[in-house]
């Protein structure tokens, strides 16, 4: 006796003996998240535009003075304040010094102060907030009424008294941004780890004898990555905004060393003199440089974010 089999049909839009693939990213899109955040920070047209200003910039600051030779360090009173020509194409500052090669320079200690302070507060906010977020109870309410209490404390008036005191200099500043701008993670990072630590995962971890820094190193802190990285570079940029500012007030590193607000401070002396090279290239650089920090945080929020409810 013979049985007919059903005839199994090609896949609609297929060719006869060709299954469907799937895309991996549809069947398991946590198996591979950085792909899900890279691609979709690359659709943020102003993302991209952001890091390319970040990258630009690192390539002017650090990469041009390869190329590009001044003197940064001894005064020519001969040649100051001239305007931009063949020798000096941004001109030169009241002392002598070649304004371009003076922006580079100034750029050097501006993003390394920066990211600097940036590194230093996530890396103490991420402890502080996961060691509070996981412990709970009173350790969790102790540690945040230290955080409420820092941050009643006016920044830019701590930074000025601290000036005042020591004398300013890029490890100083680091250690002071840093050690200021912290309170923000801990914040984010304790909220975050307070929702994980429920997790079934984390329970699991526990009853099978996961002890606490297990726990907090090997599975809190990975999962609150993406908001580490995001609120990272609002460090950087917020960082860059306080030196500005405190080098606009004089309390900046002395020379012959130099930062971005500390030339646009100086250039405000002579702005009804007509000297806009002084003022402009500065403050220019300062909000090109921000403005990169901030559509890069916002690109990776919206990609740290969609991975999120993808994994959900």
């Amino acid at each position: 006796m013979t049985v007919d089999l059903p005839e199994q049909t090609p896949a609609a839009g297929l060719p006869t003996g060709e299954l469907p693939i799937a895309d991996p990213d549809e069947l398991s899109p946590s198996a591979r998240p950085a792909r899900v955040v890279l691609r979709t920070f690359a659709e943020n047209k102003l993302a991209v535009l952001g890091m390319l200003l970040f990258v630009g910039m690192v390539l002017f600051c650090f990469g041009a003075p390869l190329v590009y030779h001044t003197d940064q360090v001894h005064t020519d009173l001969a040649n100051q304040t001239l305007p931009p020509g063949a020798g000096h194409p941004l001109g030169t500052d009241q002392v002598g010094y070649d304004e371009l090669g003076r922006l580079m320079l100034g750029g050097q200690t501006s993003l390394e102060i920066a990211l600097g302070a940036a590194i230093v507060a996530i890396v103490v906010g991420v402890l502080w907030g996961t060691i509070a977020g996981y412990c709970g109870g009173l350790v969790d309410s102790l540690m945040m009424r230290i955080v409420d209490s820092v941050m009643s404390i006016p920044a830019l008036f701590l930074l000025m008294f601290l000036a005042t005191v020591f004398r300013p200099s890029v490890t100083m500043l680091i250690l002071v941004l840093g050690l200021l701008a912290w309170l923000a993670p801990a914040r984010l990072v304790r909220g975050e780890t307070l929702s994980l630590r429920t997790r079934d995962y984390i329970q699991a971890v526990r009853v099978m004898g996961g002890r606490g820094p297990r726990v907090i190193f090997r599975h809190l802190v990975p999962n609150v990555i993406g908001t580490i990285v995001v609120n990272a570079t609002f460090q950087v940029a917020d960082a860059i905004l306080a030196i500005a500012a405190i080098s606009f007030l004089g309390l900046g590193i002395p020379p012959p060393a130099a930062n971005w607000g500390g030339m646009l401070s100086d250039g405000l002396n002579y702005t009804y003199s007509g000297f806009w090279w002084l003022i402009y290239p500065s403050g220019i650089a300062i909000i090109l440089t921000v403005l990169s920090f901030n559509l890069i945080g916002d690109g990776l929020r919206d990609a740290v974010g969609l991975r999120a409810q993808r994994r959900l």
